[in-house]
């Protein structure tokens, strides 16, 4: 089924399940940016809409209801995702907007989901930064259905250890992040310097290998 069909059916299968507000919101809200969005960043990257909610229905820390873009919603997560574009959310809004919308989030996310926004400007003009931005994120949620190996998660989950440390790894954090031994971490590691992930640095000497670092094009394998 191409984008247009898929999209058309998406959307009219929703309005069918909805009345009042909420189907008046979808209709009124579903516009270029979402419109975008899906065709330029999660059609590309998933190629379905199963469990997508477009102007998903929430309640604020006051109780008032809030339409968020989408919310993925599954067995694993719940996550809301917003296109915020820079008229709309930054140069029209003013201190007390500012503030509704942080306290929104923060309630949002003590309730249990997780939120995450694109610029528009990103998804209209740079949609592959935003899908490499999101497969990173919805790889920490894969299926059961598709198990990954041992070996593949642990590669995954080393580059989110350098990424989060923000400088080179030694072995020794691998060991201790994921509950490993020496050997195998530096196999690891050695392994990761030979698919192109890592690069191996040496110590003044230049003999011994003391650090491991990360090279950019890793990023977009996660």
């Amino acid at each position: 089924m191409t984008f247009e069909k898929s999209h058309a059916y998406f959307i009219q299968n929703h309005l069918q399940r909805r009345t009042g507000e909420r189907r008046g919101r979808l209709e009124r809200g579903h516009r270029e940016a979402e419109r975008l969005f899906c065709r330029n960043i999660w059609w590309p990257l998933l190629g379905n809409f199963d469990d997508l909610h477009p102007e998903f229905e929430v309640l604020d820390w006051r109780g008032l209801s809030y339409f968020c873009d989408f919310a993925w919603l599954t067995q694993a997560v719940k996550l809301i995702i917003e296109i915020k574009g820079f008229g709309s959310h930054v140069r029209d809004m003013d201190r007390q907007k500012y503030c509704n919308e942080l306290n929104r989030e923060t309630f949002l996310s003590a309730m249990g989901f997780q939120i995450i926004s694109f610029a528009y400007d990103d998804v209209a003009h740079r949609p592959e930064l935003c899908i490499t931005l999101l497969r990173m994120l919805l790889s920490r949620y894969q299926s059961q259905s598709s198990p990954a190996s041992s070996s593949s998660v642990s590669e995954r989950e080393i580059v989110r250890l350098v990424c989060r440390l923000a400088r080179p790894l030694r072995p020794i954090d691998v060991v201790t992040h994921l509950g490993i031994n020496h050997r195998t971490a530096v196999r690891t590691l050695q392994s990761l310097c030979t698919k192109g992930w890592f690069s191996a640095v040496t110590g003044a000497a230049g003999k011994n290998i003391v650090r491991y670092e990360l090279q950019r094009s890793a990023v977009q394998l996660l």
